[in-house]
């Protein structure tokens, strides 16, 4: 953190067009300025990072009060807003049979991100506070959703990929699987051939995250070369928590 005031932070759920434009001008910040992604509905005029799937979103704010900005955000995405909206966001890059077999209640989350100056201290802290009790007052079961690593030269990542492969690939009731033709495999390397010390450093601080709270990944990861991402998708059954993580998911999350 490069912060030089004591940030009063405020988490909410936007409820106004102004709200939605600063979650999305911090993921243009972060989404588009720093790690090179693009999309047909940015805007670049006035600095904002949309999709058409914004409008069915709820989006979680994290707000720092002493200086009047949005700090961090989540999006997430109900079953019956989903209908709404014709899908899931992930259906285009991952086939989410298992998940909607499994009659379970269902939340997709995506577009998380932070602003540079509140990385490494408490704002993740206080976004996911506020995720945890929308998960309790909305009756979710299963958490997914779509987390990336940043380039798309998926030999670079094989190290994390295939770590994850082995490691923490989902059980096979909840394995979705990534959609052609731009899934790729994770298997880039045996189990053997990994250093999972390095390989875990190459792994997101997000993704790393969900793993410790007993998170799993879909089959393949998808290469989006629109975002300049290569993304997977982590699952996380609520039920399969154990006691330990659940209080750290209602500590840190």
């Amino acid at each position: 953190m490069t912060l030089t005031h004591a940030p009063e932070f405020r988490i909410a759920l936007a409820d106004t067009d102004a709200d939605l434009q600063d979650a999305q001008r911090l993921r243009y910040d972060v989404f588009v300025r720093e790690l090179g992604g693009g999309g047909p509905l940015v805007d670049h005029e006035a600095g904002l990072e949309r999709d058409r799937f914004d409008p069915f979103f709820d989006h979680l704010l994290l707000h720092d009060d002493a200086v009047g900005q949005v700090v961090a955000v989540y999006r997430m995405l109900r079953p019956e807003q989903a209908e709404a909206a014709g899908q899931f966001y992930s259906e285009d890059e991952y086939d989410l049979a298992p998940l909607r077999a499994t009659g379970r209640r269902l939340l997709e989350l995506g577009r998380s991100c932070v602003h540079a100056d509140y990385r490494g201290g408490p704002a993740m802290f206080h976004l996911w506070n506020g995720l945890a009790d929308y998960i309790d007052r909305h009756g979710i079961e299963i958490l997914f959703g779509v987390a990336s690593f940043h380039g798309t030269d998926t030999g670079r990542l094989a190290q994390p990929l295939s770590l994850l492969h082995h490691r923490h690939l989902a059980p096979e009731h909840l394995r979705v699987r990534a959609r052609p033709p731009h899934a790729v495999s994770m298997n880039l390397l045996s189990e053997a051939e990994i250093d999972r010390r390095a390989a875990m450093l190459e792994v997101p601080a997000l993704i790393k995250a969900y793993l410790r709270l007993g998170g799993v990944v879909g089959e393949g990861a998808f290469v989006d070369h629109g975002f300049n991402t290569t993304d997977v998708c982590l699952i996380m059954d609520t039920a399969a928590m154990s006691e330990r993580q659940k209080r750290i998911y209602g500590a840190q999350a």
